[in-house]
């Protein structure tokens, strides 16, 4: 994906956790998006700091999770709701078994980050697990971009 480019559509799943969500839902907020497997080292690590941008903006940012597998195994919907729950994800967790939301995002690794402001356009994206204050330094400008539109009360 490009900057400034629409989010995807969501649709495509292999399996939803935590309630569905569509792209159009997600519109009037700024969304964070994680791509993550559970056989990452790396995105198990930065699932922490995805559930506390949840938690501390929980009224001003969507947070979804997609479930890109890499490897043989990791398509077992079980071990990803077992890993899901050890981690506390509560947000929507999106199984992309089949990889149609990996192909929708033009996504090619994990743990990935894309930052969508309230209309749906990519502000910013992020590979790899390093950077965070970088990740959090650009969320916290669309926030800040979207409280001063007016549209949080």
């Amino acid at each position: 994906m490009k900057l400034r480019e629409q989010m995807p559509s969501l649709d495509g799943a292999t399996v939803i956790l935590n309630g569905n969500v569509t792209r159009e839902q997600l519109i009037g907020k700024p969304t964070l998006v994680h791509f993550w497997a559970v056989s990452c080292h790396l995105c198990k690590d930065g699932m922490k700091q995805v559930n506390a941008f949840r938690d501390r903006y929980k009224d001003e940012l969507h947070v979804i999770s997609i479930h890109m597998p890499r490897r043989d195994g990791d398509e077992n919907v079980e071990v990803v709701k077992q890993l899901a729950e050890q981690y506390g994800m509560t947000h929507p967790i999106f199984i992309d078994n089949d990889h149609r939301l990996k192909e929708a995002f033009d996504n090619r690794c994990v743990p990935t980050y894309y930052i969508f402001d309230a209309d749906g356009k990519l502000r910013h994206y992020q590979a790899g697990s390093g950077g965070v204050n970088m990740l959090e330094k650009r969320l916290l400008r669309v926030l800040e971009e979207n409280r001063t539109r007016g549209d949080i009360e």
